[in-house]
């Protein structure tokens, strides 16, 4: 029997398993649901009305679930959905992921910050809003690389695949002085190591995964909806390859590994 009042989280893919790592630490109580909506996946390239209407179908699955909280713990379709979301589902806590310009814009010595992320994302309205409001004097240097997203997918995250794939973006931001990077979709975590070793160690690296899991908590705890008690537990879902995802899931965060695949009418 499906637990009742799960936390969904949802990606297009493997690469919100990096957000529900984080939820999973500051919530560890809480009965979470991955969505993994793998037969779309990338979003990156897709438009965003596409993407919005996954967003759209997922969010209806998982109120179908009786969720009580859904996390978009994708750039690409935060950027795409999250106000049609919130207005098909008002009593929904739905909560997005944006990149961590802010504190970017803090750190950076500079005054150039770096940010790699998804076609969708950095052509998204929502993200030029975000940068007028958070670091209008910064100068912001974009690298869509929506090949990361899918040197993730195929678990390709150490070793010399993962270091050729990252090493020329990053020279290229290094080499136009930014000195502090963001890593603007939930895909990137993973390949952090690589990406930290082409950067240097004095570069700072910049991910959403835990400051969206302390607003979530807030939120829930705001309206009475934590988990009083519970060892908490972790359900893997997808559109796509439930073998996969379940491989994925072992091999990202030592998750045991299985998954199921969503009804038809939700793919």
């Amino acid at each position: 029997m499906p637990a009742p009042f799960p936390l969904g989280v949802y990606d297009s893919g493997v690469g919100g398993l990096s957000v529900l790592r984080a939820i999973r630490d500051i919530l560890p109580r809480e009965h979470l649901l991955y969505v993994a909506d793998s037969a779309h996946v990338p979003y990156g390239e897709k438009t965003q009305e596409y993407v919005r209407q996954r967003a759209l179908a997922v969010a209806d699955y998982l109120v179908s679930r009786q969720a009580k909280a859904m996390v978009v713990a994708c750039n690409t379709a935060t950027a795409a959905a999250i106000a049609a979301l919130r207005a098909r589902h008002p009593d929904l806590v739905i909560i997005g992921v944006e990149p961590a310009i802010k504190p970017a814009a803090h750190l950076t010595r500079s005054g150039v910050v770096g940010v790699f992320a998804t076609t969708g994302t950095l052509a998204s309205p929502k993200f030029a809003a975000l940068v007028q409001r958070e670091a209008p004097e910064i100068r912001i240097l974009f690298r869509p690389c929506p090949e990361w997203v899918l040197q993730v997918e195929r678990g390709e995250i150490h070793g010399a695949a993962a270091a050729a794939a990252v090493a020329a973006p990053v020279r290229e931001l290094l080499a136009e002085g930014a000195d502090a990077l963001v890593l603007g979709c939930t895909h990137f975590p993973f390949l952090r190591e690589a990406i930290q070793d082409a950067a240097g160690s004095a570069v700072p690296l910049l991910e959403t995964g835990a400051p969206v899991a302390r607003r979530l908590r807030h939120q829930l705890q705001a309206r009475g909806r934590l988990a009083a008690d519970g060892a908490g537990a972790v359900e893997l879902t997808t559109t796509g390859d439930a073998a996969a995802l379940g491989r994925m899931a072992a091999l990202l965060l030592g998750l045991p590994g299985v998954a199921t695949r969503l009804p038809a009418a939700w793919c």
